[in-house]
């Protein structure tokens, strides 16, 4: 079996393809001053990204875990989560606080999908 690593560096690749699965590394915000309605946008942003640069779309995603570095932003991450995903395509879904590597990073979210 062959690994595909995509923009692969020194410490982590952005997502790895493997048997027609696709693992992509946690995606973290490049808008760091942001809310954290607009952080989880940005993040989701670049996930359709990357997903289109392996062969696949959120239609596509059977996993996602989300980490928030503080609760009190779940209603706000949703926002952005729920007018992002697709309607009857939601997929397995984890959400957990937890101490991101950027005090300023507000959502982190990785995630697991299949290429079309």
């Amino acid at each position: 079996m062959s690994i595909e690593f995509y923009q692969s560096g020194t410490r982590l690749a952005e997502a790895t393809i493997a048997n027609g699965l696709i693992f992509l590394a946690g995606q973290v915000p490049t808008n760091e001053d942001a809310d954290i309605t607009a952080q989880t946008v940005n993040v989701l942003a670049q996930i359709d990204t990357i997903l289109a640069a392996c062969g696949s779309d959120r239609q596509h995603i059977c996993e996602a875990v989300i980490y928030l570095s503080d609760m009190q932003d779940y209603a706000g991450m949703n926002q952005a989560w729920d007018s992002w995903v697709t309607s009857g395509n939601a997929p397995a879904r984890a959400c957990v606080q937890a101490a991101l590597a950027n005090p300023k990073w507000k959502v982190e979210i990785k995630l697991t999908a299949v290429q079309k």
